[in-house]
């Protein structure tokens, strides 16, 4: 049998580290490593993060290269029709000592967060078309359960570029595909063998998903938008998911509407904020100070931000 030991009050997860109570939910200064090592066992229902892919794009270094338009593991592109494109990691850059560095960080990552989660705990994590199986698999090889992607319609800027430096001669050619879609990942804490999913459901509040409404089950594809302006503008980070996706998501983390869902990459707390909204409890942990310093603020703004059915673009997939 499972033993569950959950703490009694959500301020039980602070530890001793800096960290601050937003309406129901806490941020917590702190490399998500260490922290998820130290909270106890089978305590949290639902992890909802969007990682860092490069590992070392969020190096102090690499955000000051960033800053000043430098570059480094960044792509600073060009201007489109006026208007500047967010920078985006060069995923593509990582040489094979790169690849197995990320490899290791999401295989020791995906161990901790299986001794975290209560069994059946659910894990929705962000990813991209270039490196999703690489860290799919690591995260399995930690123990958790693959469970299949949430596949999250959004047209972006990113691929669709002429060969680099060979623009001119290779004119007709685009060196990778325009993504139409954001793949995330969702993987479950193996449910206790003997154990039926309305078992621990009972036992645990966890090993489902929570459904749409009485006729809808949840999607795993979503239509999205790319983050609106106005959400950038309380939140400058490069990351940033729009709160009518993340609102969608982080309700069907919990099935039974209760519990703690977690993000331990919080960046500047969009995943707190869209908890929040849909009166739900998150703790979100971040590591570098500027971000969390960032998400105090940002957070009870991003609450109130409307998150109706966005317009979506016509994504060229009749038959």
């Amino acid at each position: 049998m499972v033993t569950v030991d959950v703490p009694v009050e959500l301020t039980d997860f602070r530890l001793d580290y800096t960290a601050e109570t937003i309406r129901h939910s806490l941020i917590v200064h702190a490399d998500c490593f260490e922290w998820l090592n130290r909270i106890p066992a089978n305590s949290i229902h639902a992890i909802v993060t969007d990682p860092p892919y490069g590992v070392k794009e969020y190096n102090l270094d690499q955000i000051e290269k960033r800053t000043n338009g430098n570059g480094g593991i960044w792509r600073i592109p060009p201007s489109f029709d006026g208007h500047n494109r967010a920078p985006l990691p060069r995923f593509t850059a990582l040489n094979q000592k790169e690849r197995d560095t990320l490899y290791f960080f999401f295989y020791e990552w995906g161990k901790l967060a299986l001794s975290a989660l209560r069994p059946g705990g659910h894990v929705f994590i962000a990813s991209n078309a270039i490196l999703s199986q690489l860290v799919f698999s690591a995260i399995v090889e930690g123990g958790l359960e693959f469970r299949g992607q949430i596949i999250r319609l959004v047209r972006t800027f990113r691929g669709g570029d002429r060969p680099k430096n060979a623009e001119d001669e290779f004119s007709g050619v685009c060196s990778m595909p325009r993504s139409g879609y954001e793949p995330w990942g969702l993987f479950r804490k193996p449910i206790p063998v003997g154990m039926t999913v309305g078992d621990c459901l009972r036992e645990f509040g966890t090993g489902g998903l929570r459904r749409v409404s009485d006729e809808q089950p949840f999607s795993d594809v979503i239509l999205s938008e790319r983050t609106p302006q106005r959400e950038r503008q309380i939140a400058n980070h490069p990351s940033l998911k729009p709160q009518s996706f993340l609102r969608k998501v982080v309700y069907a983390a919990l099935p039974l509407g209760t519990g703690i869902i977690t993000d331990p990459f919080m960046g500047s707390g969009s995943t707190v904020a869209a908890a929040e909204a849909v009166g739900l409890q998150c703790v979100g942990v971040e590591r570098f100070i500027e971000y969390y310093e960032m998400s105090k603020k940002a957070i009870l703004r991003l609450i109130t931000v409307s998150s109706e059915q966005p317009q979506i673009q016509q994504l060229f997939l009749d038959m």
